[in-house]
């Protein structure tokens, strides 16, 4: 199993109308083959030190069957429908994918 855990910079003020067109595009990426979890996340304080709480960026969860499926999902139609979609209200992005050690 494949997890990614990505970390997207939204522009001040943008980050309910990039919600509005990523959560729009949820049910496309959860039909897709070998998609075992996929969501966004937004910081909560939770009064734990050393949090670190950002209101302008948005993390997004995936869990992928194996990297075959992870790279079908980055090319996919609606993927980079979405990428344009949302270019201009994103200010930065982190990858990390990981597997189990």
């Amino acid at each position: 199993m494949i997890n990614v855990i990505a970390s997207i910079r939204i522009q001040p003020g943008k980050r309910s109308e990039f919600l509005k067109i990523f959560k729009a595009n949820v049910p496309n990426v959860r039909e897709e083959k070998g998609c075992i979890e996929y969501f966004p996340a937004v910081d909560i304080d939770a009064d734990f030190v050393p949090q670190s709480l950002d209101e302008n960026v948005v993390t997004v969860i995936e869990k992928w069957q194996d990297l075959e499926a992870l790279r079908d999902h980055i090319h996919s139609e609606h993927m980079l429908a979405y990428k344009d979609q949302v270019k201009d209200m994103v200010e930065g992005m982190s990858l990390k994918i990981l597997q189990e050690a």
